[in-house]
């Protein structure tokens, strides 16, 4: 009789348990009319750019870098902000580019060249693999924001988003890069776009630490300014584009 009992109170226990289960699933189930659609892409879809209405870096996993190949890196500063062809502008990421040369001294990140345009920064740079790139990047980036928001009185951020990168496999793409930087700010003056670049070399480049012009450049006082560029620990960047031939300061990168 007991082996009954407790088996009748067992078998009653598990029908209120799935009535219960039942009436669970039932509402639940209209709480959450979903319809079948065809998936995939949609328009408006996506991670939203961090600065409205301009579209960022594509957040897709970056390409492995090897310690081989230089890189040319590309960050842009939000809109609004003042102009950095400006002398005490200039300052800001100079300075942060010499404080980083010196305080990188294991030399898994190197800074090689620069161009500094009105609301953009152009890079080459060295690493041992993308993680020193990231980090060597990353305090630059912090030096410089600080010294502009300073220089501005604000606080924010002072770069718009991801950096765009380039990897240099090629003597022919590191002799290019060269080209872009050093030139670009003729080209953009060309094209009227509030540039000017009155001497042979544009001095908001490193232009003026460059050894690789066919013609002999003398910039008076580059003795008494801090070298804000590492020398070139690649093969490429240090000897491997000159198979190309050098460049000329009168070279100005092609419109795309």
């Amino acid at each position: 009789m007991a082996t009954t009992s407790r088996g009748t109170a067992l078998a009653k226990g598990q029908g209120s348990a799935d009535r219960r289960g039942t009436a669970t699933g039932a509402r639940a189930t209209s709480l959450l009319p979903f319809r079948q659609g065809p998936g995939g892409a949609r328009p408006g879809a996506g991670r939203k750019p961090k600065t409205p209405g301009r579209p960022g870096v594509d957040h897709r996993p970056r390409q492995a870098l090897a310690s081989r190949h230089p890189v040319h890196v590309t960050f842009k500063l939000r809109p609004g902000l003042p102009r950095l062809r400006r002398k005490r502008e200039y300052a800001a990421p100079r300075a942060a580019f010499a404080a980083g040369c010196a305080r990188n001294l294991q030399g898994t990140f190197r800074l090689c060249h620069y161009a500094v345009l009105n609301d953009h920064l152009h890079l080459i740079c060295e690493a041992q693999d993308r993680r020193a790139l990231a980090r060597g990047l990353q305090g630059l980036l912090i030096r410089i924001a600080k010294a502009l928001n300073k220089l501005w009185s604000r606080r924010g951020g002072v770069f718009a988003d991801r950096y765009h990168d380039h990897i240099l496999k090629t003597p022919r793409e590191v002799r290019n890069a060269l080209r872009y930087l050093f030139g670009n700010a003729k080209k953009h003056a060309a094209e009227g776009r509030m540039l000017t670049v009155p001497q042979a070399i544009d001095t908001y480049t490193s232009a003026p630490w460059f050894r690789g012009f066919r013609e002999r450049i003398v910039v008076v006082g580059i003795a008494a300014v801090v070298r804000p560029v590492a020398d070139p620990g690649t093969w490429m960047l240090r000897e491997g584009w000159l198979k190309h031939g050098r460049l000329s300061v009168h070279e100005v990168p092609g419109t795309a």
